[in-house]
C-alpha cells in the first residue's frame, strides 16, 4: 500500500515512515510544507495521504486544504488527517468531502502504533476515523441542537463510536450489547435527524456531520 506523509517535524516524518514502513507499507513521498502536498499526491497517486493539517509556510490549514484540493484531481483520495488538538472546524471540512475515506487524529494517537496502523488501513479501505478524544469532545459541546437532543444517552453514545469509525459488530463489542440492539439504536438515531431510509452508507456520515454542526 502506498503512502506519501505530509508532517514539518522532521522527527515525526521520520518516525511516521519507520513505523508505516515497518508494517508493510510503502511511504512513496514524504514532505515538509503545504505548497509540497499537492504536487506529491498527483505525483505518486497513491492509496492513502497521512497529512498534517497544520503546515508550512503559515501553520494554519495548508495540509488540510492542499489535501481536499487533491482528492479534485483524484476522486476519491483516502485522507488520513493528524492535528495537534481537536479543531471542530477542520473535522467538519475533512468529513463534508465524502469522497473517499477520511480519518482525523491527534498526534498524540500516533505513539499507540497499532491504533495509528489500524487507523491508516481503514481509511485507505474507504472507512471513516475519528480519534476517540476528538469525538468525547465534539460531542461535550455540541449538545445544544433541538435533534441531537433527542437522542438518549446511549444513541449518543452508538453515534460517537460510529463517528470513531467503528462497524455495528465493534459497537457491539464495546458496549456488550447484540448487534440487533446496535442496528436498533442507529435506525433510531437515523429517524431521530431526520434521515430517511438508504442503500449505502451515507447516512453513517451525515449523521456524524449532524453533531459535528450541533
Amino acid at each position: 500500500m502506498r503512502v506519501v506523509i505530509a508532517e514539518d517535524l522532521a522527527l515525526l516524518r521520520d518516525g511516521l515512515t519507520r513505523i508505516l514502513d515497518a508494517f508493510g507499507f510503502q511511504v512513496v513521498e514524504a514532505v515538509a510544507d503545504g505548497p509540497s502536498v499537492l504536487p506529491a499526491l498527483s505525483r505518486h497517486r497513491p492509496d492513502v495521504a497521512v497529512v498534517d493539517v497544520r503546515l508550512p509556510p503559515t501553520f494554519t490549514d495548508e495540509g488540510l486544504q492542499a489535501a481536499l484540493q487533491a482528492r479534485t484531481r483524484l476522486p476519491g483520495l483516502p485522507i488520513l488527517v493528524l492535528s495537534q488538538h481537536v479543531e471542530q472546524l477542520y473535522a467538519r471540512e475533512l468529513l463534508s468531502d465524502r469522497g473517499g475515506g477520511v480519518g482525523y487524529l491527534l498526534k498524540d494517537r500516533v505513539s499507540n502504533v497499532d491504533q495509528f496502523v489500524d487507523a491508516v488501513r481503514r481509511v485507505a479501505a474507504g472507512g471513516m476515523v475519528m480519534d476517540p478524544d476528538v469525538v468525547s469532545q465534539l460531542l461535550a459541546r455540541n449538545t445544544g441542537g433541538r435533534r441531537l437532543a433527542e437522542l438518549t444517552a446511549r444513541e449518543r453514545e452508538v453515534l460517537g463510536l460510529m463517528a470513531e469509525g467503528r462497524s455495528n459488530a465493534a459497537i457491539a463489542g464495546r458496549l456488550f450489547v447484540t448487534e440487533k440492539a446496535v442496528s436498533k439504536h442507529i435506525n433510531n438515531i437515523f429517524s431521530k435527524l431526520g434521515m430517511p431510509p438508504s442503500d449505502d452508507d451515507n447516512r453513517r456520515v451525515l449523521a456524524v456531520l449532524a453533531y459535528l454542526n450541533g
